[in-house]
């Protein structure tokens, strides 16, 4: 719920408190808040001779006090975020901005006290004090701020309140995104519906969010550049600590495009078989047909796209029901997964205060996400849970998000962060790799015994089902961003908002609209994380990170050999391999104490996000692909 500074990002939870798959946590909370970590206060340091040792001392009692006042916001967040209405919105935004006032002074006040902080000896002291010295949304003067923050809530507020209208009846108009909306784009086959859908959600979702979020784009420009950054986007990517970060994003999504062409073609030629008359020459498909309101993967038509439909199916759904499954067992299976591990178990607070369910009572916001009471035992997850096989995976990723917390909770405040925005979202996502597995399902008693899982056809089965929600969603979480950074740095104006979005659509998914549509529109403000303002760069590193992370552990379970063909990557699961967690933990352990490289090496060995994991997991789907796609006379790629 989803990892930019440390120090300088409380105010965005504190001013909008949501999340993405993401984590509004005290990692999360410099990513909400955008204040610094250090707060002013009137008791002085105690007097050292040594400029350091007073830093040092001035720094650990900021923390103390930090960790008090995170605790505050973070439940005015919950607050709202569990039960949305107009006292509680009111209550975070005033709340937020007194905050914000005490973040100002303290950073000044911090600012003013250590000028010769660059200067330190001590690498660690630096490191603290490069984290702090940006404030964020909080450098802005008050009145503007208290603009940017209602601009931002009223956003998030529309995305998570917007209800459509059902097909062929227009009396019908309460069908909300989460569960309605997404189980219409997933489960219906009727064209028409899925076009109705899709408009309704689009019309109704992006085009309120339009003028706010170009208003928001100004706001949010003129606080980067007072943090000394050229624009919002140059802000996100720092979090990095990589100059050419933009370049290594463009080189990875160039290095995996040969295998999401192979995807999108064989999708294609399914659903040309279905929808004759939609998809058209040009090589597009349009994105009602995706099996998700967003188009941002194809796991929700993989019915229509499974190579071998005669051999047993690898989605538990229907097992889940029949063996009762409840959200709380769901919940209670993957912690027993974690502890297999011999990883923490979750905390009692957790059991207690999490919200598992969707109350039938109260308008909540739906998007799972993780949260860090910042006490270092009071941690949770909003979820609304289904009974189905996508949930229970989820779980497992949010509840990565919390074995994080859990890991770095005694190291400073300061340190309290993945090491970089795609380490917190690949950790419980690495995880979900050994537990969607045949081999672990059946294991748990989610599959058959009888049900073959070493045959190639069950394992080019299990790829598709990956490779439809993980290689399939890489272009949509890579364009996220990049059309944002063209926004915020104004290589795209307002009057080419909606139009550029479905070039960079077009030209790296594949993708195209089911419908015309104008610069009255606001397409990509229908998605969660542009009307809340989170940056979507963290999901497509942490897809390339995970497969780093799981082939390093998988070698340390004795689960995975490069020279055995016996132990191919794509089968391991470290579940109950104690020496796996040892390494997990240690790394995550770590939080944002060291450069990520560093973190990365320690963990696998190497210091790049590189795609040569996921390109050897998938290995055998490709060789696959490649042999059908040719058969079906389909040419991988588009104009």
């Amino acid at each position: 719920m989803k990892q930019l500074s440390i120090f300088y990002t409380l105010y965005l939870t504190l001013a909008l408190c949501y999340s993405v798959n993401r984590i509004v946590a005290l990692p999360q909370l410099h990513r909400y808040f955008n204040i610094p970590f250090f707060f002013f206060t009137k008791k002085q340091p105690r007097f050292v001779d040594d400029e350091e040792e007073n830093a040092r001392a001035f720094i650990e009692e900021e923390e103390r006090r930090l960790a008090e006042k995170c605790y505050d916001y973070t439940v005015a967040s919950w607050n709202y975020n569990t039960n949305i209405n107009d006292i509680n919105q009111e209550l975070r935004l005033n709340a937020s901005l007194e905050y914000s006032k005490f973040a100002k002074l303290s950073w000044q006040n911090l600012n003013r006290k250590f000028k010769s902080w660059p200067s330190f000896k001590d690498p660690d002291l630096k490191r603290k004090f490069k984290k702090s010295t940006v404030l964020g949304s909080s450098v802005l003067p008050e009145d503007v701020l208290a603009q940017y923050n209602q601009l931002e809530s009223d956003m998030s507020k529309t995305h998570s309140t917007t209800k459509v209208c059902a097909y062929q009846n227009s009396t019908s108009c309460n069908l909300s995104l989460d569960p309605d909306v997404k189980k219409i784009m997933k489960e219906s086959r009727n064209e028409q519906e899925l076009r109705h859908i899709w408009t309704e959600w689009h019309n109704k979702s992006g085009n309120l969010i339009r003028k706010p979020y170009e208003q928001f784009v100004k706001l949010s420009n003129q606080a980067a550049v007072l943090n000394n950054f050229s624009d919002t986007g140059d802000y996100w990517l720092s979090e990095y600590e990589s100059a050419t970060i933009k370049e290594d994003f463009e080189k990875i999504y160039e290095t995996l495009a040969p295998l999401y062409k192979q995807i999108h073609a064989y999708a294609r030629a399914k659903l040309r078989d279905v929808y004759v008359d939609q998809i058209s020459s040009d090589g597009l498909i349009p994105a009602h047909l995706f099996g998700s309101i967003f188009a941002s993967s194809m796991d929700g038509i993989y019915s229509l796209l499974i190579p071998f439909p005669d051999r047993a199916s690898i989605d538990v759904t229907k097992e889940l029901n029949a063996q009762r499954y409840t959200p709380l067992k769901m919940f209670q299976k993957a912690d027993e997964f974690f502890t297999s591990l011999g990883l923490i178990p979750m905390p009692e607070e957790f059991w207690k205060e999490s919200l598992i369910q969707k109350p039938k009572d109260r308008e909540v916001v739906c998007h799972p996400t993780a949260w860090d009471f910042c006490n270092g035992k009071d941690f949770r997850i909003k979820q609304c849970t289904e009974v189905n096989m996508k949930d229970f995976i989820t779980i497992h990723h949010e509840m990565g998000h919390i074995q994080y917390f859990l890991q770095y909770k005694d190291k400073p405040f300061t340190y309290r962060d993945g090491a970089n925005p795609g380490f917190h979202e690949a950790v419980g996502d690495t995880l979900a790799l050994s537990v969607q597995t045949p081999k672990h399902l059946k294991e748990i008693g989610l599959l058959d015994e009888a049900t073959p899982i070493d045959d190639y056809e069950t394992s080019i089965n299990f790829l598709m089902a990956i490779a439809l929600k993980k290689v399939a969603s890489l272009p949509f979480a890579y364009i996220i961003d990049k059309y944002r950074w063209a926004i915020f740095d104004g290589s795209v104006d307002i009057s080419r908002y909606n139009s550029h979005w479905w070039e960079l659509r077009n030209k790296y998914q594949g993708v195209k609209p089911p419908i015309q549509r104008s610069e009255e529109n606001f397409d990509p403000g229908t998605i969660y994380h542009v009307a809340s303002h989170v940056d979507y760069s963290r999901y497509f590193a942490a897809t390339i990170i995970q497969f780093q992370f799981h082939r390093s552990l998988c070698e340390e379970a004795g689960q995975y050999d490069p020279q055995d063909p016996l132990k191919p990557l794509h089968n391991c699961s470290i579940y109950r391999s104690k020496a796996a967690g040892t390494k997990l933990a240690a790394g995550l352990a770590m939080g944002a104490s060291q450069p990520w490289p560093e973190v990365m090496k320690s963990m696998t060995g190497q210091e790049i996000m590189d795609a040569s994991a996921i390109r050897e997991y998938f290995k055998p789907l490709e060789d696959w692909l490649t042999i059908k796609n040719a058969a079906l006379g389909e040419i991988p790629g588009w104009p």
